[in-house]
């Protein structure tokens, strides 16, 4: 049974920087597809960003040469460094682990951007 948990989030002004974590554990395949998604009010979930084992990443054009992940495959963990933050960044934001069939969710937390 796989868990993540996930920290960070919160309010900042815009044009500052944040950071998520996110800590999956239980049995993890070290080829897993980690992520990060995002759902403001009143619109669907989309994906942020993924990161593979190899480090290959995808960024949705919306955050792309703002937003940068990470991940440490040896602590089974996964971040978000978001800078230049825009009020169109609030969001509920969550991680994610796909492995073989199953989908994982984080509990999810806000990041809220305003003056």
């Amino acid at each position: 049974q796989v868990q993540l948990v996930q920290s960070g989030g919160g309010l900042v002004q815009p044009g500052g920087s944040l950071r998520l974590s996110c800590a999956a554990s239980g049995n993890i395949f070290r080829g897993a597809v980690m992520g990060w998604y995002r759902q403001a009010p009143g619109k669907q979930r989309e994906l942020v960003a993924t990161i593979l084992s190899s480090g290959t990443t995808n960024y949705a054009d919306s955050v792309k040469g703002r937003f940068t992940i990470s991940r440490d495959n040896a602590k089974n963990t996964v971040s978000l460094q978001m800078n230049s933050l825009k009020p169109e960044d609030t969001a509920i934001y969550r991680c994610r682990l796909d492995q073989w069939s199953t989908i994982n969710w984080s509990q999810g937390t806000q990041v809220t951007v305003s003056p």
